[in-house]
């Protein structure tokens, strides 16, 4: 296990190796800190509605058995998280299965108050770049305490392809891509479908395993595996020069493949089939995504010549609506919350790296190197 220390202006990397359980105590040993504070967040977001300790810790104990049937190995790593940085499994299970233990609360009226994150997400086939490679760029719209529970996460593995991943402190997956040249990245949806039934699987483990996967294919096998609890968005691609963005509702899943070499996607259902057969809820929280997916998607298909990570990059920091553009400055949010960018990402799979942006509306914006 190594830690990369980082300045205030940067996520730090923790990189980890070893069996599932072993993995997961690096990871708890390198950021208890960070872990602690990820715990601090949702416990007490649990707690605004109402989950007392004592129900977490029913909920929790609950969701060892789902995740143990999806697959072993990552309840063995969240009991290594747990153990690395002195906390109950319990606590670990919170960070990752929140919105599912919601369910099992019965907070039901209160989740669609609540979107997952916002995010606008960008992927750029190798054709339509300038430098001949897949381009995959996000915006994690959320909250802004993630600025310092955020890890980049560097995972050497047997077992499969290596993963270079962002995601919280303490949890398996966010967004990022392995050594095979696979990358993900997700953004919030919302559809009259939401909250009616329990997920099969916790979300936060499909992206994990999607983010496991030999090629592109296996990913999507992945997805049409597993039930969700509520819609979600995710853009899937492999670096050789594949992309699909899947807007899921919990129990179908709508597709979308780049256009001109293009795909974007912000916050509301694209899909035609989707429109015709689904309420968009969503809207009523992000309305904002309308003009975010238009914007963004102008800047890219309006590029004479290929695209770059620069055209990117400032595509991702439209202040346009300040605050509530692409780039989303801090702003109050429900249950006494401020949502704001945390972070924005950029990958280059077919080149083993990402660069990050901590806190991308507070000047100067810098972004680090990670290299898998």
């Amino acid at each position: 296990m190594s830690i990369a220390q980082s300045d205030a202006n940067t996520f730090p990397l923790v990189e980890v190796s070893g069996s599932p359980y072993e993995r997961g105590r690096q990871h708890g040993a390198a950021v208890p800190d960070r872990i602690r504070a990820s715990v601090a967040l949702y416990k007490g977001q649990l707690d605004r509605r109402g989950v007392t300790p004592q129900r977490l810790q029913q909920l929790a104990q609950a969701m060892e058995k789902t995740i143990a049937d999806y697959d072993e190995a990552y309840l063995e790593e969240l009991r290594g998280i747990a153990v690395g940085a002195r906390l109950s499994l319990a606590e670990i299970i919170t960070v990752n299965c929140r919105t599912e233990m919601m369910f099992g609360h019965g907070a039901l009226a209160q989740a669609p108050q609540e979107p997952d994150d916002g995010c606008t997400g960008i992927i750029v086939l190798p054709e339509a770049s300038a430098n001949g490679k897949l381009l995959h760029a996000h915006n994690w719209d959320w909250r802004q305490e993630c600025v310092d529970t955020g890890i980049v996460l560097l995972m050497r593995r047997s077992d499969g392809p290596d993963l270079l991943t962002f995601t919280e402190a303490g949890a398996l997956a966010r967004h990022g891509f392995n050594s095979a040249g696979v990358s993900l990245s997700g953004n919030f949806l919302g559809s009259d479908r939401d909250y009616q039934q329990p997920a099969e699987v916790p979300l936060v483990l499909v992206r994990r395993k999607m983010l496991e996967s030999a090629n592109i294919c296996a990913a999507m096998k992945v997805l049409w595996g597993a039930r969700r609890f509520c819609s979600n968005n995710l853009m899937l691609a492999q670096a050789e020069g594949e992309a699909v963005n899947l807007e899921c509702a919990p129990d179908e899943i709508f597709w979308l493949t780049p256009v001109d070499g293009i795909l974007v996607h912000a916050n509301h259902w694209l899909c035609p089939a989707a429109r015709a057969k689904l309420q968009d809820t969503g809207l009523a929280m992000t309305p904002d995504s309308i003009y975010r997916q238009r914007r963004v998607s102008a800047a890219m298909h309006g590029r004479s010549g290929g695209i770059d990570w620069d055209t990117i990059k400032a595509a991702l920091a439209d202040d346009f609506a300040k605050p509530d553009g692409v780039l989303r400055y801090p702003k109050p949010s429900s249950f006494d919350s401020i949502s704001a960018t945390v972070a924005t990402t950029c990958m280059e799979p077919a080149s083993g790296f990402m660069h990050i942006a901590r806190m991308p509306y507070a000047p100067p914006r810098h972004f680090a190197k990670y290299q898998l």
